[in-house]
């Protein structure tokens, strides 16, 4: 649930860009948007879609626009990750009123103080995860459902923990509309993860740290990736590798996320 500290497109740029693309006279565009029609939008192929036909013919382009032009534009290359964010339908992990800007570049409220993160942001952080597919994966702020949504159509199996049960219990009730069978949903303080299902192939954390819990290195299996964003006023998105020498640290990005909350602010 977070954006990136550094400046963000501006909308208008981002407009014209799009019409001079529609100007352009090439086939691209429409060769992918009659293509993605034929995709199926939920979690998995075989599950039914919550969209009626309409909405889908309206969602589609606005899906493909955002991957191309702020997920993959920005470096995101996974191509299993740009499938995915083309097909899960973001607008339906939004407030009603909130689902015309659902493919926006930027965060948007989801109420109760917290957020649905940028769409760069959530392609960025599924690819640093670097799923094949077979993977146990465990997120730290289930939040709206839609990062869970896109790890659903990347890994075998998705635990995901919301500490604010009525988010818990929306994006539950999203993900089982949407088919999304490999997901389980857990309301709690995802502090301590989620032992009984360790160990994780990767896990990741949507929420800022002041520091990294050691239950969830302890819960990643040997090799295994945390993504999170670490630090308070600065924060930096870190990927961490577990080692037999230890967690290995790399930062990302500065990122701005909400902070995460519970157990977290009375442990060091």
């Amino acid at each position: 649930m977070g954006i990136p500290a550094i400046s963000q497109r501006d909308d208008r740029s981002s407009q014209l860009s799009v019409e001079k693309m529609n100007r352009s006279g090439h086939g691209l565009m429409l060769f992918l948007l009659i293509s993605l029609l034929f995709l199926p939008i939920s979690c998995k192929s075989d599950s039914r879609s919550a969209e009626t036909d309409s909405s889908r013919d309206e969602y589609t382009l606005l899906r493909q626009r955002m991957v191309e032009q702020q997920i993959k534009a920005r470096g995101v290359r996974d191509q299993r990750v740009l499938e995915v964010m083309r097909r899960v339908p973001r607008h339906l992990f939004v407030p009603a009123a909130e689902r015309d800007h659902a493919y926006e570049d930027h965060p948007l409220s989801i109420g109760l103080g917290q957020t649905i993160s940028q769409p760069y942001i959530v392609g960025l952080m599924s690819e640093l995860m670097q799923l094949k597919g077979s993977e146990r994966v465990l997120e730290i702020g289930a939040g709206s459902g839609y990062q869970a949504a896109v790890l659903s159509g990347l890994a075998a199996e998705v635990y995901t923990i919301e500490i604010v049960r009525e988010l818990a219990e929306r994006a539950e009730r999203i993900l089982t509309e949407l088919g999304c069978k490999n997901v389980r949903v857990r309301w709690g303080d995802g502090y301590a993860g989620w032992p009984e299902k360790a160990p994780f192939a990767a896990i990741m954390v949507t929420a800022a740290a002041d520091h990294i819990p050691q239950k969830l290195i302890d819960q990643l299996e040997m090799g295994g990736r945390l993504v999170i964003p670490v630090g308070n006023v600065f924060q930096e998105l870190l990927l961490c590798i577990k080692t037999p020498a230890g967690l290995t640290q790399k930062s990302i990005a500065p990122v701005l996320f909400v902070p995460m909350t519970g157990k977290i602010r009375e442990e060091k």
